[in-house]
């Protein structure tokens, strides 16, 4: 450590002793033992102004808040912060990956913020149930890994998502999507188009989902579903959400997505959103899709809409025993359309293709597509990714356009 670095875990530790830990603290009495602490040690050491303040934040952090990770929750930023152990901490800032300057000065520090973290969500984490998602007040997702999993020391992965939701006008300037196709894409959500997007981490799946809601009717009444509250639905005044609990440590009293999706059909929903689908809830996704809940929406992880349609069989005979060919008439009858989105070498994220599901052939038993836009790169081997998305072809199903009147 060096000097500052010292000096600072010297009054953390002298703080810690003054505090009444066998009580709940208010904030002011915390600022007010830290002011104390500081007035005296300055007394025979000087700190400037701005010396004062920043340890006069850093120690209230330490105590109250996330420590030294509480300067990036609070970078607007900031989208992604990734706590190695003590290797390093490494954060997502406009798109670009690098190491941090700062780290946390002992492997104890990590696993208290950890427990912190933790018991806020109502969590347990430790050495038997070592991973734990969990999710910060201003509603960033976290992922904590625990040895003897984790080989290099407690693992903490926070996801955080911008205080104001991006829109589309937002992804048009940067690159992400074309005019074009997000005006089309309005008037199939509009229509009641039941839409599934795809991409690999990172790729901006939720945030196209949440963009892609603002053209749902005001008028409809929308159940949101999710393992970990990261929508953010707007202008919507009939909305519910709901959020997947996991078991406690002998595994009772969890409410999966399954539960969630079956429970949300008794409550009237005009559409179903589906934050993301995993596993076996994805059969109850498609069938919700199928009776007559038009226009939900969910993501999923794929490398391509073709690959995801194979992905979404697996998980769908994962929740139950069906031949292969029932399975793709079911995603084939619910689904409508498929967006994937991708990382590019640049770091941008951009819409790849838009795909529509056509039907069902039985002849050769295989879900039946066709691409209406593709993305084209106009000078490749650049280091910078320059292109756009260019129409491949015409909508063939349009009964829903022909009656919502937007043909």
């Amino acid at each position: 450590m060096n000097r500052e670095q010292t000096e600072f875990a010297e009054l953390q530790q002298k703080l810690m002793n003054r505090l009444d830990t066998s009580r709940e603290l208010k904030d002011e009495e915390i600022c007010e033992q830290i002011d104390r602490l500081l007035m005296e040690k300055s007394s025979g050491h000087y700190y400037s102004l701005k010396r004062r303040a920043q340890l006069r934040t850093e120690l209230f952090n330490a105590v109250r808040k996330l420590d030294i990770l509480q300067e990036l929750v609070d970078n607007d930023q900031v989208t992604e912060i990734m706590v190695n152990g003590l290797d390093g901490i490494f954060i997502e800032e406009k798109g670009h990956i690098r190491k941090w300057e700062k780290g946390f000065q002992n492997r104890e520090k990590i696993e208290d913020l950890v427990q912190s973290i933790a018991a806020k969500s109502n969590r347990i984490v430790n050495a038997t149930v070592p991973i734990v998602d969990a999710r910060l007040e201003n509603g960033a997702r976290v992922s904590m890994v625990l040895p003897p999993i984790a080989l290099n020391g407690p693992i903490i992965t926070v996801r955080q998502f911008p205080v104001h939701p991006i829109e589309m006008e937002q992804l048009i300037a940067w690159g992400a999507v074309t005019e074009e196709a997000v005006h089309f894409l309005e008037k199939l959500v509009k229509a009641g188009y039941n839409i599934f997007i795809s991409g690999g981490t990172g790729s901006g799946k939720t945030t196209f989902l949440n963009a892609l809601s603002n053209y749902i009717p005001k008028d409809e009444r929308i159940i949101t579903i999710e393992d970990n509250a990261e929508l953010q639905i707007r202008g919507v005044d009939n909305l519910v959400r709901l959020e997947a609990r996991k078991g406690n440590t002998q595994g009772d009293h969890e409410i999966t997505i399954r539960d969630l999706i079956k429970a949300s059909l008794r409550m009237r929903p005009d559409r179903v959103i589906v934050g993301e689908v995993r596993g076996e809830e994805t059969i109850d996704m498609i069938q919700a899709m199928n009776n007559g809940h038009d226009g939900s929406l969910s993501t999923g992880h794929g490398n391509s809409p073709r690959d995801m349609l194979a992905r979404l069989e697996t998980m769908i005979l994962m929740g139950m025993e069906l031949p292969v060919s029932a399975v793709r008439r079911q995603i084939a009858s619910g689904l409508d359309i498929m967006v994937h989105l991708g990382r590019m070498r640049d770091r941008s994220r951009k819409v790849l293709e838009i795909l529509e599901i056509t039907g069902y052939s039985y002849e050769k038993e295989e879900i039946l597509t066709h691409t209406l836009y593709e993305f084209e790169e106009s000078r490749k081997g650049g280091e910078k990714v320059e292109g756009t998305l260019v129409k491949k072809g015409e909508l063939e199903q349009t009964r829903k356009l022909e009656r919502a009147g937007l043909m």
